[in-house]
């Protein structure tokens, strides 16, 4: 697993996730209704997925469990680990008051962080080692993003836009300009040159070049603006003007490279799916680098389901399932 973030907060619960009040409220029912019987027995529970997945939000699970299982114990895959249909993913054993209220957040974490960390990973494998950048936190609720982008990092994005995002994957975030910030001062090379002038050296200066005029004019115009210090140019050119394309791309790189600016690099956003990715690499566009947004934010999560397998050490199983522990060497007990 990621080392945890508890020095900052990173995966600790909210309040609404330890009282329940984000919970299904049959769980809440079934906890009111085993304490007016006098009933809390010590039961096994066990995760899993109904289809192959990069798995996602077990750091999240784990500081949840460490909250609300005194005495309890638990095994589990690891943030980063890719999963097969019906594999145990998670096994809890405690008593059922102390933890049966949160399967939903549970089953929640597990589900949204799989689906984003899965589609983070289909985009960086048709990047084809070229480098992905997670810029969809604008398509979720705020309340969410960090984990989004926490997960898209898992599924092998390079960078992520937000600070709560980054600082969960232990990275810096990523961003330079954009369109208002142009829009502003009215120039491009007048906004890239103060973002040159006044943020810190160590991030990457990258010129975002469809505002105002052709790509490959003010390509060649910030280029010459910071010279070595422009590390590279983003395209993200909007539908009504036909988007990026191969064609664009290989342009402004013939721009650059016959005024001398070889070493800028070229970065795609808009819409970048991976079967568009691979498009524009299967074309040759010599692109450094990939934006992705809705693509990651926007995946459906990966359904998971909890049964309970043992109940005061019986053997038990909903009809259809087969009773008792589903054994999987590759669990790891949890440190709660």
């Amino acid at each position: 697993m990621h080392e945890r973030q508890e020095q900052t907060g990173g995966f600790a619960p909210d309040p609404a996730t330890l009282s329940g009040h984000n919970a299904d409220v049959y769980f809440l029912r079934s906890r009111q209704i085993l304490e007016a019987e006098g009933l809390d027995p010590v039961v096994t529970m066990e995760v899993f997925a109904r289809r192959r997945g990069l798995l996602c939000g077990m750091e999240e699970v784990a500081a949840l469990l460490g909250r609300v299982l005194p005495g309890g114990e638990a095994w589990a895959l690891g943030d980063g680990d890719w999963v097969d249909p019906l594999e145990v993913v998670l096994r809890i054993c405690g008593r059922y008051r102390a933890f049966g209220t949160y399967e939903t957040a549970l089953l929640g974490m597990l589900a949204s962080g799989t689906g984003w960390a899965t589609a983070a990973a289909a985009c960086t494998e048709a990047a084809q080692g070229r480098p992905v950048i997670s810029f969809g936190a604008r398509h979720l609720h705020p309340a969410a993003t960090r984990y989004m982008e926490y997960a898209a990092c898992v599924g092998g994005c390079a960078g992520c836009a937000t600070p709560a995002g980054a600082e969960l994957a232990g990275m810096e975030p990523s961003g330079t300009i954009p369109h208002a910030l142009i829009l502003s001062m009215g120039d491009t090379v007048a906004a890239t040159a103060a973002f040159d002038r006044h943020i810190d050296p160590a991030v990457n200066r990258i010129a975002l070049v469809d505002t105002y005029g052709d790509e490959a004019d003010e390509s060649v115009r910030c280029a010459a603006a910071l010279g070595e210090r422009l590390w590279g140019v983003r395209l993200d050119t909007p539908s009504e003007l036909g988007g990026v394309t191969p064609e664009l791309v290989g342009r402004v790189r013939r721009a650059l490279d016959q005024d001398g600016h070889g070493h800028v690099r070229i970065v795609v956003s808009g819409g970048m799916t991976p079967e568009r990715m691979g498009a524009f690499l299967a074309a040759g566009a010599p692109v450094d680098a990939f934006g992705v947004g809705s693509v990651i934010s926007g995946a459906a999560p990966i359904d998971f389901t909890a049964d309970l397998k043992e109940v005061d050490g019986r053997p038990v199983a909903k009809r259809g399932r087969r009773p008792g522990r589903t054994e999987n060497a590759r669990l790891q007990r949890l440190e709660l």
